[in-house]
């Protein structure tokens, strides 16, 4: 695993405590929330950028595996998203949307990681990333306008910018891909790398910047991060279980299963915060829960894969 991958949830979590102490000035205070949605498509673009979508029909030629990962990740883990919070974040409506917005992206990059470690199967796990990459550019808005009535602070118009938001930087990377389809040195060697490498940097930027301009607000409520721990806990073991399940049930092998239990498992934070970034700027809390998932997934991830090794051993 990459160092910067390693770090990511720690550098977020940095970058949050940067912008709290950045906004005790008034001049970052009052300026910090206009870089924040500069710094969201430059990280949306390199994420699009470094996941093309040239290989999505590989992930057809495994029907089963295919559509039990998409019927899981994108309708049963909104459902048992939404029942976590109602029992335990119902009276924190705040943190309650950012743990469903947090849970319903599943993850494009650190997986493939864990998979690996699990010995999972890697060509299956690296096929599906463009096909989860579309369903939640797609489905997230609609996500956000139904889930956000728990709030009741989210309007059509919002929608349409969150829409908008997550179409020009996908658009513009693929279009870079269709433009540079002839000089693939540069794609690969040169715009690749720079922002595979940078997306945690833009992503931080924004981060700070939005914690910078309303950082008076999250530091009356931090006491609500313990909140997330046991629902978090109880999604991941959950769906551990199901994973299982339904590996036993469609006969897959050893290495499918293992992939669907990553996938279902690790989640996109930081494509969901950036769209928590841009929709909700005036909500601190919404972003904050989206900040600590990833520093409870991570172990977590390391461990089911060492639970994985342990069961094909045995």
């Amino acid at each position: 695993m990459r160092v910067m991958e390693r770090l990511q949830p720690i550098l977020m979590l940095v970058a949050a405590g940067a912008g709290l102490l950045l906004g005790q000035v008034a001049f970052f205070e009052q300026y910090a929330g206009s870089f924040i949605l500069p710094f969201l498509l430059f990280m949306l673009y390199g994420l699009f950028l470094t996941i093309p979508l040239r290989g999505i029909k590989r992930a057809f030629t495994k029907v089963n595996f295919l559509s039990t990962s998409v019927i899981l990740n994108f309708l049963w883990t909104p459902l048992l998203a939404w029942g976590l919070g109602a029992v335990f974040l119902a009276d924190h409506p705040a943190i309650w949307l950012g743990f469903i917005l947090l849970l319903v992206t599943p993850c494009t990059d650190w997986y493939l990681i864990f998979t690996s470690t699990a010995k999972g199967n890697m060509p299956l796990s690296t096929s599906i990333l463009p096909v989860n990459l579309l369903l939640q550019v797609t489905l997230l808005p609609i996500y956000l306008f139904i889930f956000s009535g728990t709030m009741g602070t989210f309007e059509l118009t919002t929608m349409i910018e969150v829409v908008l938001f997550l179409f020009l930087p996908f658009a513009a990377a693929n279009l870079t891909h269709f433009f540079l389809r002839e000089k693939e040195k540069i794609l690969k060697y040169t715009l690749i790398p720079f922002f595979g490498s940078s997306q945690i940097f833009f992503l931080c930027a924004a981060i700070a910047a939005m914690f910078a301009s309303q950082g008076s607000h999250l530091l009356n409520n931090l006491e609500v991060i313990l909140l997330m721990i046991v629902p978090l806990l109880l999604f991941f073991a959950i769906n551990f279980l199901l994973a299982q399940t339904a590996g036993r049930i469609f006969k897959f092998s050893y290495e499918d299963t293992a992939s669907l239990n990553m996938t279902i498992t690790a989640r996109n934070s930081p494509l969901a915060l950036a769209v928590v970034l841009a929709a909700f700027p005036e909500q601190p809390l919404i972003a904050l829960a989206l900040i600590i998932g990833p520093l409870i997934e991570l172990p977590v991830l390391a461990a089911v894969a060492q639970i994985l090794l342990h069961l094909r051993n045995e």
